[in-house]
């Protein structure tokens, strides 16, 4: 597969120096700024998909008038939060 270029980025000469200070050992600029783009992309998709789940739940809340309480909500999540908890240990 062929391989791509992101375009040059100018930044201050500061950040650049803050940078490499924190430049893995044999890492390099470009490992660095592929993996960084990397992530940005993950938090991005998980947004608009977290977007996305938000507004079909609205809309079905819309249609049929029916939502699942907070507190049911909250709970399932203080339930997952406690078994993780657990699993991690002290």
């Amino acid at each position: 597969m062929k391989t791509a270029v992101i375009p040059q980025v100018r930044v201050d000469p500061g950040l650049r120096a803050q940078l490499e200070a924190v430049l893995g050992p044999d890492e390099t600029l470009s490992e660095f700024v592929e993996a960084s783009v990397r992530r940005a992309v993950e938090v991005r998709q998980a947004q608009t998909d977290f977007l996305a789940r938000g507004q079909v739940a609205w809309e079905n809340f819309q249609r049929t008038g029916e939502a699942v309480p907070a507190a049911r909500v909250l709970g399932k999540l203080q339930a997952r939060l406690d078994a993780r908890r657990k699993q991690l240990g002290p």
